[in-house]
């Protein structure tokens, strides 16, 4: 765990979460500067509203951050998402509640079957996975309750799917909507014929992991 902080903000990183999505290096160069030997969070340079900011774009959950003197924490969206990254992970934000894991707001999940922290992707999937981000949308997608928040729970089942209960929206990589629902049987063997969706195929490839 990395940590820097000064009288007005304290950032959390946890590398093994990290993903090098980028967010950071690029909305805020000065304050996440990747290219310094040993630190490489500079909260100083930027004001502290700005650093919670980029902090919450991080799509992993690696950084996090703790406003000292500013009423400020980390916002929720309403509306509890999972994206589909293109040959990738799905993107869940909302108020998560991950098996054996703290709360989080922001988390990336491994759907290849290859990663070595999973139930989180490890960016594994690169050159070795591919999966569309632009699932066509289910019949009765535009069904969906006014509340879509609260909390969501993910379980990732032994040698299976990743069971997923609360409401959720669904969503492609372009943000259109695929499904919206309260239970969801998600794939992540990697080899569904039904993506991002669980149809049985982690037993016959003898799919194996926690």
């Amino acid at each position: 765990m990395g940590v820097a902080e000064n009288d007005d903000i304290r950032i959390e990183f946890d590398g093994k979460k990290c993903i090098h999505a980028r967010r950071c290096v690029l909305g805020l160069p000065k304050v996440f500067d990747t290219s310094a030997k040993g630190q490489w969070m500079f909260p100083d340079h930027a004001a502290a509203t700005d650093i919670a900011k980029v902090v919450e774009s991080c799509p992993s959950g690696a950084l996090k951050y703790q406003a000292k003197k500013l009423d400020i924490s980390e916002s929720v969206q309403p509306i509890n998402t999972a994206k589909l990254w293109e040959n990738g992970p799905v993107e869940y934000r909302g108020r998560l509640e991950i098996a054996g894991q703290e709360k989080m707001n922001r988390a990336v999940i491994c759907r290849c079957g290859k990663s070595k922290n999973k139930p989180f992707c490890d960016n594994s999937h690169i050159d070795a996975f591919q999966a569309t981000g632009e699932v066509a949308p289910k019949a009765d997608a535009d069904k969906f309750a006014d509340d879509r928040g609260g909390e969501v729970k993910l379980n990732p089942v032994k040698n299976g799917p990743l069971m997923v209960s609360g409401n959720l929206e669904v969503v492609s990589g372009s943000g259109r909507r695929i499904a919206c629902g309260e239970k969801f049987a998600m794939c992540r063997c990697g080899a569904s014929k039904n993506k991002p969706f669980c149809d049985g195929s982690h037993k016959e490839i003898g799919f194996e992991a926690d």
